[in-house]
């Protein structure tokens, strides 16, 4: 079977919700990610057989294929088409090992995996109410609702069960989240991100500036700030603080054949070693990156202690902290440039978003391997394990 490597990945910094992105449509926005992977290396763009677009609020702005109207709207050749998919937070993970097995198939030589998604725009959850406000329907079948009588498929009532399931408390979740922002600071400080982050202009009321810093980042985050915040449900311990931020961004993965790194002269930054995709409870939803690292591990001959790095996505907090109980990882090398706690989680954006901040880490630190996995609706996981080279 053909191997296939990660020649780039970028990302913009993030955007709180009505903040520094929140002027920029989201097809500008993911735009700027292809754009960016076309002028940071020297060849023929007209070579990418296909965009892989993970997005998940395909409605607004982000209709009729999301993906290939970015295409048209960057500096891409026309010719190159375009696919949006969804599979909810993992959507543009999903793209990449979309894109890795066209490329291992032998049918596709380079394909660029991307995501977009403007929280902002087209806020989470905005699809299904805007068909239901106008008596177009529900998501939830009557056969759905037969196999799942009365449950209301639910990621904060997920998280409250992952909590109380794993034995955390309140203050577990916050030093976590704490933990998350602390190192986000200190990647921002160090310079950590610059060759991750691609730079978009906004219009503020100062004048066009370019923004280049994660906006979600609370650079006086304490305990106590943190402990502040009130809980989202009575009884429960999941806040706004202890759980991912709101996010508009985008990002982008392009990922080759040995063959197109031959005609182009590209070097790979690392190579892909293996793909792996599971569902589980549908209920809990959140617990599935757990067992889907199993699999994953078990599939490529290796075990946690192999991996030098980790990215699990901070849906919430207990998401990566039961995942890091069930493993037995170092907690040092998990999201070690701080998550979603502090960066923001742009839905359908993360997977590739995720990568970049991956593989930046990796070099940083000159490690070997790396995993990354996240947690998804409906009781999905991704895992993608990646070799660094050179």
């Amino acid at each position: 079977m053909a191997e296939a490597y990660i020649v780039d990945a970028v990302r913009t910094a993030g955007g709180r919700r009505g903040g520094r992105l929140a002027g920029v449509h989201p097809v500008d926005l993911g735009a700027a990610t292809l754009d960016a992977i076309a002028d940071r290396n020297d060849f023929d763009a007209a070579a990418i057989e296909d965009v892989i677009t993970g997005c998940v609020m395909q409605g607004g702005e982000q209709s009729g294929d999301v993906g290939r109207n970015s295409v048209l709207a960057s500096k891409l050749p026309d010719s190159i088409p375009s696919v949006s998919i969804d599979r909810q937070c993992g959507s543009s993970q999903q793209s990449i090992q979309f894109a890795a097995q066209g490329i291992m198939s032998g049918t596709q030589d380079m394909v660029l995996a991307h995501g977009i998604e403007s929280m902002t725009r087209v806020p989470m959850g905005s699809t299904f109410k805007l068909f239901k406000d106008a008596g177009l329907g529900i998501n939830k079948s009557e056969r759905l609702e037969q196999a799942y009588p009365g449950v209301q498929f639910s990621q904060f009532m997920g998280a409250e069960m992952l909590v109380k399931k794993h034995g955390f408390n309140r203050d577990d979740l916050d030093a976590f989240a704490l933990e998350s922002h602390q190192k986000a600071i200190s990647a921002t400080e160090s310079g950590a991100f610059e060759n991750e982050i691609v730079a978009v202009k906004v219009e503020t009321p100062e004048g066009d500036e370019m923004h280049k810093v994660d906006e979600g980042i609370r650079f006086d985050a304490s305990m106590e700030s943190i402990g502040g915040v009130k809980v989202l449900q009575e009884g429960g311990a999941i806040t706004a603080a202890n759980a991912s931020q709101i996010c508009d961004g985008s990002s982008a993965v392009l990922v080759c054949s040995e063959q197109a790194l031959k005609d182009h002269g590209l070097t790979p930054r690392a190579k892909i070693v293996n793909l792996t995709v599971t569902a589980g409870d549908p209920v809990i939803m959140l617990e599935e990156p757990l067992f889907a690292t199993d699999r994953a591990l078990k599939r490529a001959g290796m075990n946690i202690g192999d991996i030098d790095l980790y990215e699990v996505n901070e849906a919430f907090a207990p998401v990566p902290l039961a995942w890091l109980k069930h493993t037995g990882a170092d907690r040092s090398k998990i999201n070690v440039h701080g998550g979603a706690i502090a960066l923001g989680h742009p839905l359908g954006a993360s997977g590739t978003k995720l990568m970049a901040t991956l593989l930046n880490a990796m070099e940083n630190r000159g490690s070997k391997f790396g995993l990354q996995t996240m947690c998804e609706g409906g009781g999905q996981a991704n895992v993608t394990i990646i070799e660094r080279l050179n």
